[in-house]
């Protein structure tokens, strides 16, 4: 009788390996052993990608309000330093969707932005 080596634990790490490697061009898809390389390489970017992208929006949400800023006749970085003057306690995320969700009330905080730098 002949013995059993690996049983099933090969045939489902392999499995499980070209299963993430589906949407991979090429022998990266259907080869094991280039789809292992090219998966463990896609989880490290993944890792980095998530973080990157904290920034990736933080940036968006300024250009948004840089944008919005501007149509009330104020820069980005002076808007900024009138809420911290005026005591006003409102993060980017926030007012970049008040400027595209709630106008007047954005128009509200620049006006206030405007005074305090005014004083």
């Amino acid at each position: 009788m002949s013995r059993a080596v690996d049983g099933t634990k090969r045939v489902n790490r392999r499995k499980k390996i070209l299963k993430r490697a589906k949407g991979f061009q090429g022998r990266r898809r259907t080869n094991y052993r280039a789809a292992k390389e090219a998966v463990n390489h896609a989880l490290v970017d993944s890792y980095s990608g998530r973080k990157d992208r904290k920034g990736d929006m933080r940036s968006l949400w300024i250009t948004r309000l840089n944008a919005a800023c501007r149509d009330q006749g104020i820069s980005y970085s002076r808007f900024i330093n009138g809420l911290s003057k005026a005591g006003i306690i409102i993060n980017r995320k926030a007012l970049s969707n008040m400027a595209i969700e709630d106008p007047v009330a954005f128009t509200a905080i620049v006006d206030a932005a405007k005074s305090a730098l005014g004083a």
